[in-house]
């Protein structure tokens, strides 16, 4: 009998954007592309994040996938929400950062895929074909269930450090220079 190998475990890291407005928290989240979600709404959000690279730290790996699939850059302090075992064994790590983006700025990077299966044809869809900002309470419904507890510690890490959290100058986003 052969000796089993364990698997080493997978690893992401994300970004999870928030901002305050009138007193409540708003977080910004992306649905993934392609046809398997594409009539996928509640349970189908997801922080923007990804895997890491060989040798790559937890934070870099966010810091990158929050780039390439919005487009933006993370240009504000970032709180560290901690890491989470997905339901399919991937760990992902999470970090906070407030700051406002426009959406319909967001640029995704791109994935190749077969489709219609066993079709023969490769076809080009976006990673994230689109982002939204949704209230908290609204959010926990639309992200994946194995993300969730991120929100709650967010909200609960803005409400130790200040009951209208967020009421500060928020760090600007901009896009990456060409």
């Amino acid at each position: 009998m052969d000796e089993m190998k364990k698997a080493k475990a997978v690893h992401s890291g994300g970004i999870l954007l928030y901002r305050v407005k009138s007193g409540s928290i708003e977080v910004m989240l992306v649905h993934p592309g392609g046809p398997f979600w594409a009539k996928k709404d509640d349970g189908a959000w997801s922080i923007p994040k990804g895997l890491l690279d060989e040798h790559e730290d937890p934070l870099a790996a966010a810091l990158r996938e929050f780039r390439e699939e919005t487009g933006f850059a993370v240009e504000s302090a970032l709180i560290e929400l901690g890491e989470l075992k997905q339901p399919g064994g991937k760990i992902v790590h999470a970090w906070a950062a407030e700051g406002d983006l426009d959406t319909a700025g967001i640029r995704s990077n791109t994935f190749m895929l077969e489709w219609p299966p066993n079709s023969g044809y490769l076809r080009e869809f976006p990673e994230i074909d689109r982002g939204q900002w949704f209230a908290i309470d609204i959010a926990g419904r639309k992200i994946l269930p194995g993300q969730a507890a991120f929100l709650d510690r967010l909200t609960a890490m803005l409400k130790e450090t200040s009951p209208q959290a967020g009421n500060g100058k928020s760090a600007a986003q901009s896009p990456p220079e060409e």
